[in-house]
């Protein structure tokens, strides 16, 4: 298989670890413009409506960045969203990932096929967090 598109300008082939609370914006920003795939999880954002500023600097200022250096493109972004039933967020946070066409998803605690079908409509790429064989299966 080969390395999708989105991913071939990597300066390094990993993605940061979506660290709970840990992971933000300026984390993500400088990640993706060093080369490697920034990433942070949905629920970091708080209270939810959060999530869309998040989103919306972390477009803009990438896009600043390509714009400016487009010998030297940043790497793409993920959110990771926890996909379990537990999380009451999922819906609108997933929504918000959707109308800002965040390139990968990173799942966690399961995998939900609207969420592939939702992030694969716009060109996105999912990841599965697999920590074990029940969620590998």
């Amino acid at each position: 298989m080969a390395l999708p598109a989105l991913l071939q300008n990597l300066s390094l082939p990993a993605v940061c670890s979506p660290l709970f609370i840990i992971s933000n914006p300026d984390l993500v920003i400088a990640q993706c413009k060093a080369g490697v795939v920034g990433s942070f999880p949905a629920l970091n954002a708080r209270p939810a409506e959060k999530l869309e500023e998040w989103l919306d600097r972390i477009t803009t200022e990438l896009g600043e960045h390509n714009a400016k250096h487009p010998d030297r493109p940043a790497a793409p972004f993920a959110v990771n969203q926890i996909v379990h039933k537990s999380n009451d967020r999922l819906e609108h946070d997933l929504e918000m990932c959707v109308r800002y066409k965040v390139p990968i998803v990173i799942t966690s605690l399961g995998a939900r096929v609207e969420v592939n079908e939702a992030v694969h409509s716009y060109g996105g790429i999912v990841l599965h967090d697999v920590i074990n064989n029940t969620f590998a299966r």
